[in-house]
């Protein structure tokens, strides 16, 4: 996720407590989501749809996030 941020994310994980949260919220959602697809977990399609809105909410997060550290150290 987001590669041209490589060097920022370790950076902001490893001062910015709310980034990390985040950031590790949008990996293990990414991982149920995984599991459910592959029936490692039972879920609904309903489930894993909203599981895929609420993931894709995080990461528009964490872009905001990234966009304005990458803007302040410019």
């Amino acid at each position: 996720m987001f590669p041209e941020f490589r060097e920022l994310i370790t950076r902001l994980k490893g001062h910015d407590h709310h980034f990390t949260r985040l950031f590790d919220k949008h990996n293990d959602l990414d991982q149920a989501i995984k599991n459910m697809e592959a029936n490692i977990q039972p879920a609904t399609q309903v489930e894993i749809e909203n599981l895929k809105k609420e993931k894709l909410l995080l990461k528009d997060q964490l872009y905001a996030i990234l966009k304005k550290a990458d803007a302040e150290k410019a």
